[in-house]
C-alpha cells in the first residue's frame, strides 16, 4: 500500500497549507481528499506536488507492506 503520511509531514515542515498546495501545484480538492485516504492517485500529480514542494518522492510517499 502506498500512504501518503509523509506528504503531510512535509508540508508542516515547509509551512504549506492545504489550500496553497493547491493553488501551487494545480490540484483540486478531490484529489487531496484521495491524498488523506491513500488512494490511488495518478503519477503526474506525484510530479505535480513535488515540484511545488520542491521536495523528491520519498518525502511525500512511502510503501507499506500490508
Amino acid at each position: 500500500m502506498i500512504k501518503f503520511d509523509r506528504l503531510w509531514e512535509t508540508m508542516k515542515q515547509k509551512g504549506v497549507s492545504t489550500y496553497s498546495l493547491r493553488e501551487k501545484s494545480g490540484i483540486d480538492s478531490k484529489t487531496v481528499r484521495r491524498l488523506r485516504a491513500n488512494e490511488n492517485i495518478e503519477t503526474k500529480t506525484l510530479d505535480k506536488l513535488c515540484a511545488a514542494l520542491q521536495c523528491n518522492l520519498e518525502d511525500i510517499a512511502e510503501y507499506v507492506k500490508e
